[in-house]
């Protein structure tokens, strides 16, 4: 497949112009990783921007942006100065509130079901009964109560995510 005049654009100013605006930006910042950064910046701008298709020299141009690029962002950091610490922050203790939350959405939405689908949800989760403990219980057989239990299954997820529960 042959290059496209934008990669040869691209691939012409990378070859001719990184190296030189590397060390530039690397003397403005002294970081590396910064300096890799802002000059990946400056040559996705330089590639945009029509000067650079025109053939015109952009060398001048193309530490301007480097420049103007570590400036702001030296700014920004300033505003916005990153935190490091030297552990990780502590873990939330647990509380039991979102044992709580949970538990309480879980009744709001069995409360949207039918009374059925509550009832089989209720022995077969809650109270832990297996299916044909569940059927004897509630007077129905065991194909009924696997039936319910699907359908009361669907019927959660989706009273669950009525309430904007994910």
């Amino acid at each position: 497949m042959p290059a496209s005049a934008d990669d040869e654009l691209l691939r012409s100013l990378y070859e001719e112009h990184a190296g030189p605006l590397y060390g530039y930006v690397l003397s403005l910042t002294g970081d590396r990783g910064w300096a890799q950064d802002i000059v990946q910046e400056v040559l996705l701008r330089a590639w945009q921007h029509p000067l650079a298709a025109d053939g015109r020299p952009v060398r001048g141009w193309l530490h301007t942006v480097a420049r103007h690029l570590v400036i702001d962002q030296w700014r920004a950091r300033k505003v916005r100065p990153e935190v490091s610490f030297a552990e990780p922050p502590e873990r939330g203790v647990a509380d039991g509130t979102d044992e709580a939350m949970q538990s309480w959405l879980v009744a709001e939405a069995l409360q949207r079901l039918s009374a059925a689908h509550r009832e089989v949800l209720v022995e077969c989760y809650y109270q832990g009964r297996s299916v044909p403990e569940a059927a004897q219980r509630i007077g129905v057989p065991a194909g009924t109560v696997k039936s319910r239990l699907h359908y009361a299954l669907r019927a959660l997820r989706l009273a669950l995510q009525e309430m904007g529960v994910v």
